[in-house]
């Protein structure tokens, strides 16, 4: 079978797992990471944290808590970055952050379960904290796209909400080869499509809206199978009205695509 995906980073990692399960890899970068170049948003950030302005922190990537220190490693001494974040009630979304914390010698206060949706985010917040959030000032580190059903429900549960944008994705700077694998999936030419980040599906969506081909992809995969990493990539598919037939047992990459082999025959039988 051909198996679409759309990794960047990881993109040979990906294409080698796909061969190794029996499929024909076509692999296409639908995204580019973008530091935010002279990042004041995340340094005035610092001063506040290091002023004791911030209640609780809550860490939605490691990427984005790395790249956050080494922002303010530009202006700051270390010692003081550590001292700021453990007088701070840290929230960890899940491993990576986790991860980036423990390379600093920090630990969370508060770890968020498997799936690691912001709806998780908030039952454990509910559950830990359930005096409530009124008053406290809580700050989101964004990943990419800005979290707003999170920012939302903080805000209603009386949160003073601010977001720090780390980072952001875009469009690799060569469309080219994306374009062409989105138009072997128009084409029919593809059994399987793998996706492992809502931007991924943000910007395929963006690229075949720009030529109206939207709905013609939403027709070629009632013939495909959609396999999505986990809840929050199938979120954003079903918000653009695309299906998703497959979620692995764990959102992580090899299981994904070794389940997904599994699965492949069954779902593609059901939907033709």
């Amino acid at each position: 079978m051909t198996v679409v995906a759309f990794e960047s980073r990881m993109a040979d990692q990906m294409a080698t797992l796909i061969a190794r399960h029996g499929g024909n890899p076509m692999v296409a970068p639908s995204m580019q990471e973008i530091p935010l170049a002279n990042n004041t948003e995340a340094l005035d950030f610092a001063k506040d944290l290091m002023a004791g302005a911030v209640d609780l922190l809550i860490l939605l990537t490691g990427v984005g808590t790395r790249t956050l220190v080494d922002v303010w490693k530009t202006q700051f001494p270390f010692e003081a970055i550590r001292q700021a974040l453990t007088n701070t009630t840290l929230v960890c979304r899940g491993p990576k952050p986790i991860a980036a914390l423990k390379e600093l010698d920090l630990k969370p206060h508060i770890t968020v379960p498997e799936p690691n949706t912001w709806r998780d985010i908030l039952h454990t917040l509910d559950d830990r904290k359930p005096e409530g959030l009124s008053g406290l000032r809580v700050a989101i580190q964004e990943y990419g796209t800005a979290n707003t059903d999170l920012a939302q429900g903080l805000t209603e549960r009386g949160a003073q909400v601010r977001s720090v944008a780390v980072y952001r994705w875009a469009l690799p700077d060569d469309v080219e080869p994306l374009k062409r694998t989105l138009r072997s999936i128009l084409d029919g030419q593809a059994s399987v499509v793998l996706f492992t980040s809502a931007a991924q599906v943000d910007h395929t969506v963006k690229l075949l809206g720009a030529t109206d081909e939207l709905a013609g992809f939403r027709d070629a995969l009632g013939n495909t199978m959609v396999a999505s990493i986990g809840p929050i990539t199938s979120q954003r598919l079903r918000h653009h009205h695309l299906p998703v037939d497959f979620e692995p047992s764990h959102s992580k990459m090899g299981i994904l695509v070794k389940e997904a082999s599994e699965k492949a025959g069954e779902i593609l039988t059901r939907k033709s």
